[in-house]
């Protein structure tokens, strides 16, 4: 009986140490995702301070999460831009991002995101380039800049973020309003659409990327967005600090799920 006693705990304590060896090893060999991100779009984008704009924090949110490495990226956001800005061309601001990617990207087992936050200054009534943009024009206009990042890195991974809320009497130098707004709805479906469109040619390099950003600066401007004054009073259109750490968290869930699920 002792024997058999000695013989079970024997079993048990081997089961044990081989299946806390597998955990470690686990942790061991847990693959780490280093990625370098360049974030593509707007004011929105760029922020009134470098350090605490979406990319920033974006970068930030995932550099904490499980399975990520280490994570450097470039703010590639111009104050005013549309789709037609980045459009490609020789000496355009894509080509811009181009060159500036290539120095970022020089280790082939990093991951390059591209985060396209773009359509804010696309559905303006006038002044920004080229608005009002139509959807088909939006949807035309990104997928000139999708393909042409993905001939420059045909590796390289791009998630379409959905633009946020603004209020429908924004008006500074260029007019918004509620026309505008009705705009910038309206491209949502074109995102999903691009997403279903490049599935089937290239899978697992065009993701759908934050949706919760609308609804979010809708229901909480008047903490996380900035009033500014504006030609029909005052207007709300870009995150403060505590609005661009929220978007940030947002851009960086959206990555972090795509790259980890994919």
């Amino acid at each position: 009986m002792k024997n058999q006693k000695f013989t079970r705990i024997l079993i048990v304590v081997l089961i044990l140490f081989s299946f806390s060896r597998l955990i470690i090893d686990g942790q061991i060999n847990e693959k780490k995702r280093d990625l370098d991100v360049v974030y593509i779009g707007d004011s929105i984008t760029e922020g009134s301070k470098p350090e605490e704009a979406p990319p920033a924090t974006a970068s930030e949110y995932l550099r904490r999460q499980s399975g990520i490495g280490s994570v450097e990226f470039l703010n590639q956001g111009r104050s005013g831009y549309t789709t037609v800005d980045f459009l490609p061309s020789d000496s355009g601001a894509l080509s811009e991002v181009i060159a500036a990617t290539h120095l970022l990207h020089k280790e082939s087992h990093r991951i390059l995101v591209f985060s396209v936050s773009l359509g804010t200054n696309d559905s303006a009534e006038k002044g920004p380039n080229g608005s009002p943009v139509n959807p088909e024009a939006y949807q035309k206009n990104l997928e000139s800049i999708a393909d042409k990042l993905l001939s420059e890195f045909p590796d390289s991974k791009i998630f379409l973020q959905q633009p946020i809320w603004y209020s429908p009497n924004t008006y500074n130098s260029s007019k918004y309003m509620a026309e505008g707004q009705a705009r910038l709805k309206s491209y949502f479906p074109v995102l999903q659409t691009l997403v279903k469109k490049y599935s089937p040619t290239r899978p697992g390099h065009v993701f759908i990327g934050d949706l919760n950003g609308f609804a979010y600066f809708s229901d909480n401007y008047l903490t996380d967005l900035f009033p500014e004054k504006g030609q029909a009073g005052t207007f709300y259109l870009h995150p403060n600090k505590k609005g661009s750490a929220v978007l940030g968290s947002f851009w960086g869930e959206a990555i972090y799920k795509g790259i980890i699920n994919n």
